[in-house]
């Protein structure tokens, strides 16, 4: 069911959220695209990783924080989780229908179009490789693409990458461990099915070898979000003076430092209490 009526402004900002630090190789792509507008993260890090934690827990986190961007007066969302748009995106475009709502998801399409070899790797979370949409999507791209998809889960490597141990002993064994079975099974296309994997993305590319092509579905999403807008005059006219803002559960001088770390940017971040995002 839908909740009230919410009123969009062309100067409000874009909520972006993430189960943590993985959001921002969403933001990253939509601060690119979208240089004028205001963008407002929110880093749900008190309770990441989502990619292991029961569906009916990730629906519960993405209505709430959902709900509280909305009191920042949001004019788009963009659920930059892999694991929270499989488990709870058609919920919140049901709940809100006036606000346009973006999802990431693996890239198999892009991959099928990339693969010579006919056989890719999807490097996710077991929750997003385990979820209906998923599933549908995969089955729907292998049908038509004539492709196999090798799918394998990642566990614990988004946690390793939340920590900010990007090229530790620990990562680059999870990575080997992962990628190289996929590789031996003669995957020529690897796709990043979780958004925290692309910060890691040069130890994935050490291991796979300069032969295989890896997709990244980021900049996909900030073009989607670019249609959105301007298909609903939304677009900001005048470049926003306040152009980033930062919220977690967690941290915030850690959410500093991986603003810092792996943007080169600086963000005014505030913690919020569970309380305060509790639908």
């Amino acid at each position: 069911m839908a909740d009230s009526i919410i009123t969009l402004s062309r100067d409000a900002p874009i909520g972006i959220f993430d189960s943590g630090i993985g959001g921002l190789s969403v933001l990253r792509h939509v601060r690119t695209l979208l240089p004028d507008e205001s963008l407002l993260y929110f880093a749900d890090s008190g309770f990441a990783p989502y990619g292991e934690k029961p569906e009916a827990v990730i629906v519960e986190r993405a209505v709430s924080i959902a709900a509280f961007l909305l009191t920042q007066n949001i004019k788009a969302l963009v659920v930059a989780c892999n694991t929270a748009t499989a488990a709870a995106i058609a919920g919140l475009r049901a709940r809100y229908p006036e606000l346009p709502v973006v999802g990431v998801e693996p890239g198999l399409k892009p991959a099928a179009s990339l693969t010579r070899s006919g056989t890719i790797g999807v490097l996710a979370t077991a929750n997003t490789l385990a979820s209906e949409k998923f599933l549908k999507l995969q089955s729907q791209v292998a049908q038509d693409a004539r492709v196999t998809f090798l799918l394998q889960p990642c566990n614990g490597l988004a946690h390793q990458i939340e920590k900010g141990e990007l090229s530790s002993r620990e990562t680059q064994q999870l990575v080997e461990h992962y990628v190289t079975p996929l590789v031996a099974q003669h995957a020529d296309t690897l796709v990043l099915g979780c958004t925290h994997y692309p910060f890691v993305e040069q130890l994935i590319r050490e291991v796979a070898g300069p032969e295989v092509s890896i997709v990244d579905t980021g900049e996909p999403v900030a073009r989607q979000l670019q249609r959105l807008l301007e298909q609903r005059d939304l677009l900001r006219q005048i470049p926003a003076t306040d152009r980033l803002m930062a919220y977690t559960t967690g941290s915030s001088s850690t959410l500093s430092l991986a603003f810092s770390k792996l943007l080169r940017l600086d963000a005014l971040v505030q913690v919020v209490s569970a309380t305060h995002v509790r639908h």
